[in-house]
C-alpha cells in the first residue's frame, strides 16, 4: 500500500490520528515536512467532518425514544456539569485538550466533547486547528529529537491504554 495513504488512513483512524501518522511517515522515510502537512490538513478536515455531522447523527438518533432517553440523562447532565468549565478556559481549553499528544485526545474526543457542551462551531473550529497544530508539532518534534523522547513516547502510548 502506497505510504501516503496509509499516512492517511492513520490520520483517519479514532484513538491513533495523526499520533500515529507522523512517527509513520518519518520511520518509513518520507519527508518530515510532508508527513507533517499531510498528517495535519487531514486531521483538520477530520475535524469539520466530525462536527458537521454530529448535529445530523443527534438529530436522527434522538427521534427513537430510549435514545432520547439516554441522550438527555447523559449528555445533558454532562453538559451542565463541563459547561462552567468551557466557560472558564474556552476556546483554549479545548485546544489544550485536543492538542496533548495523549490517548484519549484529538479531534475525534474534542469534537464530541464540544458537540456535547454546545460550544459554538466557530469556537471549536478554532480550538481543532490550534489543537491539531499544537499536537503535529509535539510529535514531529518528539520524532526529530531522536530516540530517547520518541521510546518515552511510546512508553506512555503503550503503557496507558
Amino acid at each position: 500500500m502506497n505510504n501516503t495513504l496509509i499516512i492517511i488512513l492513520l490520520t483517519l483512524a479514532p484513538f491513533l490520528e495523526l499520533r500515529a501518522s507522523i512517527p509513520y511517515g518519518i520511520i518509513v522515510g518520507l519527508s518530515w515536512p510532508l508527513v507533517f502537512v499531510l498528517a495535519t490538513t487531514v486531521n483538520i478536515i477530520l475535524g469539520f467532518i466530525l462536527y458537521f455531522f454530529f448535529d445530523k447523527i443527534v438529530r436522527v438518533a434522538t427521534s427513537i425514544a430510549p435514545i432520547k432517553r439516554l441522550y438527555e440523562q447523559k449528555v445533558l447532565s454532562t453538559q451542565q456539569k463541563l459547561q462552567p468549565y468551557i466557560h472558564k478556559y474556552g476556546t483554549w481549553g479545548l485546544a489544550i485538550f485536543i492538542g496533548i499528544p495523549l490517548p484519549g485526545s484529538g479531534v475525534y474526543s474534542g469534537s464530541i466533547a464540544a458537540y456535547a457542551l454546545g460550544m459554538k462551531k466557530t469556537d471549536f473550529y478554532k480550538a481543532m486547528i490550534i489543537g491539531v497544530l499544537i499536537a503535529a508539532i509535539l510529535v514531529t518534534i518528539i520524532m526529530l529529537s531522536g530516540s530517547t523522547a520518541f521510546n518515552w513516547y511510546l512508553k506512555t502510548e503503550v503503557y496507558s491504554r
